[in-house]
């Protein structure tokens, strides 16, 4: 909590000695329809309440247009390198933040709302929102500052304590784009000695009413049908995938990958086949293709891996929802129709419906519930480094190879590639989950951090003890060969934990339960894997443990090669 604290201070700390550096769209211009500045003709006047909309607060029902005026309120927005800086963000994320945000400001002005938009420039090289904030506040006096709960909790803070260094009031009202307030998830988990997704969501599902009877109880006489949504393709693989709708960049997203090429040179990933929705329209237009295309295979094959096959049957709309692009509710109600109107069976809808209204309300709640301090738990007390190879995807293991270069790609990668690829790698090797998150944080277009961080610490690594997950998700490469045709690329071997081509993941899965075994043991959900690491005899684990330190003697000296 004081490294946080520490953090937000030294940010507020640098805005008056930054003030004149920051380039300004004053109330008296606006962005136009090709993102370049315009004239308006707007007669200068007291400006009632200056609106903050951040890059993932996009939607225009937000609580903080209420009451709204356009002859007296005025919306503020900012491009600062320091939100891309902070983590070494990918030119896919850069760009999708950036391009959705200029096109809702075109959109705001389009309805004859004032906007005051800071764009990159290099005149303010950077520069944070809190010193781009100050300068408005300081040149403007607006009577107050209104706006939604910021979505990362040093961001949060360190605007409260900006605003409070000014002369004016500060309206930080309710977020209502999620089903569950942070007040309510309070509530919830107030008393509970242990939190469980799967108990919050049965809630959840009973409040908001969904995939429920009339009698009450849940559609179809259970509540989770996640053990009929984990089929592999076998060996001949997916046949006729839909092909998800693209986004053909405009000149206004051109511009915006044409500045993140330009300010961002040197940042991880590629923007040549940058298609990602960016607007609302544009939102809405994926999910109907979701729904209508892919929603009815989605169950079945959403744990299954593929070469050279990053959509499958996934939606593509985490980005558009955690940028508020799209309402939890119209994609959870998109998707109950299609299952009452026998479009898609029940339990592709189930399971699609519960990684939005129970994960990502889940790891909302429990994010603000135990933030500041969350980030930096360690309960496996990991502190190895994280290899190079995850910023270019240059490594033999083709498994790690596909998702890695899909990523920096794409800006995507779908949940299983993320908990049982890329974290479940790091989370045998011993990767740090601080540094695994700052990873995550940066390379993926829906990376917000109330979201990211719980499913990274907590899900994917086990670093709260047991807060997201009940145990650690752990497996060895035989998972992967099940799950995906990456193995028989790949020139180590799923079975092998010891020799020159043994596979890394099964080396470390058994290096990972002897290490940690004393630990585990009281997790009776463990019990089956320390019962066949028991079945090992000592020459076998001795030799596990020097190739396994082999291991990360090449991984933290940046070698490729296993």
């Amino acid at each position: 909590m004081d490294e946080a604290i520490l953090l937000v201070r030294k940010r507020c700390a640098r805005t008056v000695a930054m003030f004149r550096r920051v380039r300004l769209v004053l109330p008296n211009q606006a962005v136009s329809a090709r993102g370049t500045l315009a004239d308006m003709d707007v007669a200068a006047q007291k400006i009632r309440s200056l609106v903050v909309i951040l890059g993932d607060q996009l939607n225009r029902d937000s609580a903080a247009f209420d009451h709204f005026d356009a002859r007296l309120d005025v919306v503020w927005m900012a491009e600062v390198p320091h939100e891309s800086n902070k983590v070494w963000s990918s030119k896919p994320r850069i760009a999708m933040f950036l391009a959705a945000m200029r096109h809702f400001a075109l959109a705001l002005r389009s309805e004859g709302i004032r906007v005051e938009y800071h764009r990159l420039s290099n005149a303010h090289d950077l520069i944070s929102l809190e010193a781009a904030l100050s300068t408005s506040l300081a040149k403007f006096r607006p009577q107050r500052v209104v706006m939604a709960p910021a979505g990362e909790w040093l961001v949060r803070e360190g605007l409260r304590g900006c605003v409070s260094g000014h002369d004016v009031a500060f309206e930080e009202r309710e977020d209502r784009h999620f089903f569950c307030s942070n007040d309510q998830f309070a509530s919830y988990v107030a008393g509970r000695k242990q939190l469980r997704m799967e108990y919050f969501y049965r809630d959840m599902r009973r409040k908001s009413n969904v995939l429920m009877t009339a009698t009450g109880d849940p559609e179809g006489g259970k509540w989770n049908y996640d053990r009929e949504n984990r089929k592999s393709f076998g060996k001949r693989g997916p046949s006729s995938l839909p092909v998800p709708i693209a986004f053909k960049p405009d000149v206004t997203t051109r511009e915006v990958i044409d500045d993140v090429d330009r300010f961002f040179v040197d940042h991880p990933g590629t923007l040549n086949e940058f298609d990602w929705p960016v607007t609302r329209e544009q939102a809405l237009a994926a999910l109907r293709d979701f729904i209508d295309h892919r929603l009815a295979n989605f169950g079945d094959h959403q744990d299954a891996m593929w070469n050279d096959q990053p959509w499958l049957y996934h939606s593509r709309l985490s980005a558009t929802l955690n940028l508020k692009l799209l309402s939890p509710r119209e994609v959870v109600a998109a998707a109950e129709v299609a299952y009452r109107k026998k479009k898609a069976g029940l339990a592709a809808v189930e399971g699609f419906i519960r990684q939005i209204l129970g994960w990502r309300e889940y790891v909302r709640g429990v994010y603000w519930h135990l933030m500041p301090g969350y980030i930096g738990r360690n309960a496996l007390e990991a502190n190895a480094p994280l290899p190079n190879f995850f910023w270019t995807g240059n490594t033999d293991m083709h498994c790690l190879q596909q998702t890695l270069k899909q990523t920096l790609r794409f800006g995507y990668a779908h949940h299983i590639q993320r908990l049982m690829v890329t974290g479940l790698f790091s989370l045998l090797l011993g990767v740090n989950p601080r540094r695994l998150h700052e990873w995550y944080l940066a390379v993926y277009v829906d990376a917000v951090e109330w979201v990211e961080l719980p499913n990274t610490l907590g899900m994917s690594q086990y670093a709260d003890g047991g807060v997201m997950a009940s145990k650690p998700y752990v497996a060895s490469g035989k998972y992967i060969q099940r799950m995906s045709n990456y193995c028989a690329s790949c020139p180590f071997d799923p079975s092998k934990s010891v020799g020159q081509d043994a596979c890394p993941f099964t080396t470390l899965y058994w290096d990972f339960l002897s290490r940690h075994e004393q630990r585990l043991r009281a997790n009776q959900r463990m019990t089956m894997q320390l019962r066949n690491l028991a079945r090992l005899d000592v020459k076998t684990r001795r030799a596990i443990e020097l190739r396994a330190a082999h291991l990360r003697r090449r991984f933290a000296g940046s070698g490729t090669e296993a």
